[in-house]
């Protein structure tokens, strides 16, 4: 097992996916309690649902699960939301704040110390590698990070999520063009909601490496799960019929983007 799969293309467009992977080497496995083995925290066919959306992007995608550790969260475990709930660098509990790990089996200091080599600088060390070479071709890069999550999770945020959840922390890690495009682009979409930096202002992903200064643009983008699954609870289903509608938006979002980025001017690149 490979902790990372790229296919690289040749649009100044990258998708991350960070949370679509489910490999848990055995050691691991066995030390999760029978909730954690349920990965209920997978972003379930994420990358089923952008596969082919946008011909020439490149993919960058964790094959491990973020049980295993969470490719998007800062390597220092410092927190995304200081004074908000939400789940760390190694997750001791998911997403309802129930433990997913057996009596005496958490994750030790060593354990992550050993993560971080194994798993989650191989993920980072790849996604910058493929910025660096987009850039290079384009004279500029633009990373669309691929999420999704329950459209209710109590622990996490109030009430129901909107459906497209777009963030770049506060307009930091993109140039605003980006961000008005696709914020447009949701709004448009008849029978789905959007927020711009709400929750979800985009994890570390987006932020370490959105840079506009340095022609590197950022934005991620948290879909609800009810958006394009049968049910967000086991076995999360894929809805075809769901995803075909959703898909055809993120389409254009991700079209839209492209074209933004090979609109720029040879004096907006290095």
């Amino acid at each position: 097992m490979t902790p990372v799969d790229v296919r690289q293309g040749t649009s100044p467009v990258i998708l991350g996916l960070p949370h679509t992977g489910t490999f848990l080497p055995a050691e691991i496995f066995e030390r999760l309690n029978a909730q954690g083995r349920l990965l209920t925290d997978t972003d379930w066919h994420v990358d089923r649902l952008y596969d082919g959306l946008l011909p020439g992007v490149t993919t960058v995608r964790a094959t491990f699960h973020r049980y295993v550790i969470d490719a998007n969260r800062d390597p220092s475990g410092k927190s995304l939301y200081p004074g908000q709930n939400t789940t760390g660098l190694v997750p001791v509990t998911d997403f309802d704040d129930r433990p997913i790990w057996r009596d005496g089996a958490a994750p030790t200091d060593a354990d992550v110390a050993e993560r971080l080599d194994a798993f989650h600088r191989p993920y980072h060390a790849a996604l910058a590698a493929e910025i660096a070479r987009v850039r290079a071709l384009h004279g500029v890069a633009v990373l669309y990070d691929c999420h999704s999550i329950r459209s209710v999770c109590p622990f996490l945020f109030e009430g129901r999520l909107p459906d497209f959840n777009i963030g770049t922390d506060n307009g930091r890690t993109c140039a605003p063009a980006f961000e008005t495009a696709v914020a447009d682009l949701c709004a448009a979409a008849d029978g789905y909601s959007h927020v711009v930096n709400g929750r979800f202002r985009g994890g570390w992903t987006t932020r370490h490496y959105g840079k506009p200064a340095d022609k590197v643009h950022a934005i991620q983008m948290e879909l609800t799960q009810a958006s394009h699954l049968a049910s967000e609870d086991p076995p999360f289903d894929y809805d075809p019929q769901k995803a075909e509608r959703l898909r055809a938006h993120l389409a254009k979002i991700l079209t839209r983007i492209e074209a933004i980025a090979s609109s720029l001017t040879p004096g907006d690149r290095p």
